[in-house]
């Protein structure tokens, strides 16, 4: 049986690494970025190079767009030369970055207008998640559609997650980084509360990672906020984003995250700062110099 052609919109942090998981099962695969030499580097592994969404979509099974925010993936779906008018009759949507429950209902109205199908599958995990092929897929979608995408998936995931109907997966994954984004920041002013202390730092991080306060993305947290590199996993400005779309997502359902609004103003000071194209990790600079309050 062939394998199904994939295009792949976004070569971003994420994006390379799907991309390359593809390539390696061997995929036919065409990808899209709005800057186009962040993705030359695959012609040499396999994947052709298109200049427009359209481009890459007009003879593609599957178009995945792995995009940053709401206006970044309606322009490559809906813009100029956007991939949605150029897709084949029964071929399938998949739209597996970040974005906002709104859009995600205008996009599927969209797809489902011009007879194609939709899956929302946005991903847990960061850059070295994506590039080992280790994501979590959070899939909203029909079970039909999923199985006939399922194999297009496999290759970038460690596990796949049917949560619902198309929606279900963007709730289930803003709920996630706001938890995600609240710890972040949290365990900043840990971090910052401890080095004004007499306490020895390594013991006192190894003790608050590993006790009853303890969790997975702390334990990530330790050694880039002591490390002070912050070589992105993850983007600063883009915890933020999804943020804002959390809490917006809750209002809608008569929500209020309460904590989420406290931690956005707290990451604000951090992109004010400059550290917006940095990792998340590096909120904790803005509470080192003083400035979070």
């Amino acid at each position: 049986m062939a394998k199904q052609r994939i295009a792949l919109l976004g070569i971003g942090t994420m994006g390379n690494g799907m991309a390359g998981n593809l390539l390696r099962a061997e995929s036919p695969l065409v990808v899209y970025n709005r800057t186009k030499e962040k993705a030359e580097h695959l012609a040499a592994k396999g994947a052709q190079i298109a200049d427009t969404p359209a481009a890459a979509a007009k003879d593609a099974d599957v178009v995945i767009s792995m995009l940053s925010d709401d206006r970044a993936s309606r322009a490559a779906w809906l813009g100029a030369d956007g991939a949605l008018e150029a897709m084949r009759l029964g071929s399938i949507v998949v739209e597996c970055g970040t974005v906002s429950p709104d859009w995600i209902v205008e996009l599927k109205d969209r797809a489902t207008a011009r007879g194609l199908r939709m899956l929302e599958a946005p991903v847990t995990g960061s850059r070295l998640q994506a590039e080992a092929g280790q994501l979590t897929f959070l899939v909203g979608s029909d079970v039909e559609s999923l199985e006939e995408v399922r194999s297009v998936l496999v290759p970038m995931s460690k596990v796949i997650i049917h949560v619902g109907p198309v929606g279900a997966g963007g709730q289930l994954k803003l709920i996630n980084n706001f938890l995600c984004g609240v710890q972040v920041a949290s365990f900043a002013e840990a971090v910052a509360w401890v080095e004004h202390t007499n306490l020895n730092r390594g013991q006192a991080l190894d003790f608050l990672k590993t006790g009853a306060a303890g969790s997975g993305i702390l334990t990530a947290m330790t050694d880039r906020m002591t490390a002070r590199t912050y070589e992105v996993n993850f983007l600063l400005r883009l915890l933020n984003k999804d943020l804002r779309y959390a809490q917006q997502a809750a209002a809608d359902k008569g929500v209020s995250l309460t904590t989420a609004a406290v931690t956005e103003k707290l990451f604000d000071r951090a992109e004010t700062q400059g550290l917006g194209e940095k990792d998340m990790s590096a909120v904790v600079e803005v509470l080192r110099t003083g400035q979070g309050s």
